[in-house]
């Protein structure tokens, strides 16, 4: 495979991600797209590593450091959509209203 099919691949994940983020109105949903977003810029950095920098290490830390924050991003973030049911039985963006409560 080219890097222009990698990073084609990529930026359509990229694109349904954001299309997912910015649409949906359920929380899991919006998770879901954000961590489409962030496959779609992983993938993008191992291809740009694969065939740029010959098999360097950088790019190999890099590709797991992006994964460690995209387990954590979906770690706290599901806590946080959880916390949120469990006080307000909201389980959609316009069900919030302010956080401040």
């Amino acid at each position: 495979m080219t890097l222009i099919i990698v990073l084609l691949a990529a930026s359509a994940l990229f694109g349904i991600g954001l299309y997912g983020a910015l649409s949906q109105q359920s929380f899991v949903m919006l998770m879901m797209g954000l961590e489409l977003m962030l496959n779609g810029a992983l993938l993008a950095i191992i291809g740009f590593w694969s065939r740029g920098l010959g098999g360097m290490p950088e790019g190999q830390l890099l590709a797991i450091i992006v994964m460690a924050v995209m387990a954590i991003e979906m770690a706290i973030g599901f806590a946080l959509v959880v916390a949120l049911y469990r006080k307000r039985q909201a389980d959609v963006t316009e069900a919030i209203g302010t956080l401040k409560r």
